[in-house]
């Protein structure tokens, strides 16, 4: 334990101009005391500590004094703070925060970050993940009520193993003990979340994206749209891994590959909000569903 509270003290004066025994002590719950001994023993290790006096005094490292940025080799310094900085304000993980000011006493040379990362998460999102974090870490089964793709509402038992981020969405990766099988969970679609005190084995050796390629298995087929000058850019951002063609009145041909896109309704969903801004033009029989989805919700509006 004293030998982690020299390293953070360490840390901490590489990051700072001057910090007060008091102050110190505060951050490590110990005695103003017991401060001025570790200081002796960082000194004596060779790091050169300076003393200074008066009301604003306190302990610093001398001017100059940096770690090596090729601790890290090519690594962007500037880039990993930032990403763990964000991480950090959504577990509120004060390993993260430590490994943060350690980066940052390595000289990079910018003024700048090169990269900038935003996790920023609804607040009720905040807690499953933490709790969801907390379960991983610990090992704990957790339960929960979850919507999937059909909108059946179900009770799940699971392993949770890890959180993913992607496509601007959060999702919790395990073994899922309800279907005998890995699986992926949109944490969207998660409610009641409970961490069980049943503790499960580290026994799961799969690959992670087993759970994608087991989901994604089959044929896939082409949907092809006429994209308007008015909605390029949300089809863009919805389908930005489609094959595009620009023609010369500016509108745009999106080739997308899906898999079974006659029962796909989350893409029946991004369609239909592009409203008269796309035009389905393949497969027909997709053009007949977005009718009646259309013709049903119209049936809520007759009366106005």
């Amino acid at each position: 334990m004293k030998l982690e509270r020299l390293i953070a003290i360490i840390y901490k004066l590489l990051n700072h101009e001057v910090l007060s025994a008091s102050v110190l002590a505060e951050e490590f719950q110990v005695s103003p005391r017991t401060i001025y001994r570790d200081i002796d023993v960082i000194c004596a290790a060779g790091f050169p500590v300076v003393s200074y006096q008066g009301m604003n005094g306190g302990y610093g490292i001398m001017d100059g004094y940096k770690m090596d940025r090729s601790l890290l080799g090519s690594y962007d310094v500037q880039a990993l703070v930032t990403v763990l900085r964000s991480l950090s304000t959504v577990f509120e993980d004060e390993r993260a925060q430590g490994t943060i000011e350690r980066l940052q006493t390595i000289e990079t040379g910018q003024d700048t970050p090169s990269v900038a990362v935003n996790l920023e998460t609804h607040r009720s999102a905040v807690d499953v993940l933490r709790n969801l974090r907390t379960a991983i870490t610990g090992r704990n089964v957790v339960r929960f009520e979850y919507i999937n793709a059909k909108n059946e509402r179900t009770t799940r038992e699971m392993e949770p193993l890890k959180l993913h981020f992607k496509y601007s969405t959060w999702y919790m990766y395990g073994f899922c003990r309800t279907r005998r099988d890995y699986r992926e969970f949109r944490l969207s679609r998660l409610m009641d979340l409970s961490v069980t005190e049943e503790k499960f084995e580290p026994h799961h050796d799969v690959a992670e994206d087993a759970a994608a390629a087991k989901a994604w298995q089959g044929q896939q087929e082409d949907v092809v749209i006429r994209v308007g000058t008015e909605a390029l850019a949300e089809a863009m951002d919805h389908f930005h891994q489609a094959e595009r063609e620009f023609h010369a009145d500016g509108s745009m041909t999106m080739r997308i590959p899906v898999y079974q896109p006659l029962g796909a309704k989350w893409l029946w969903s991004i369609l239909l909000s592009l409203g008269s801004g796309v035009e389905v033009l393949e497969p027909i029989a997709l053009r007949g569903i977005l009718k009646e989805q259309l013709q049903r919700a119209q049936k809520f509006y007759e009366d106005v």
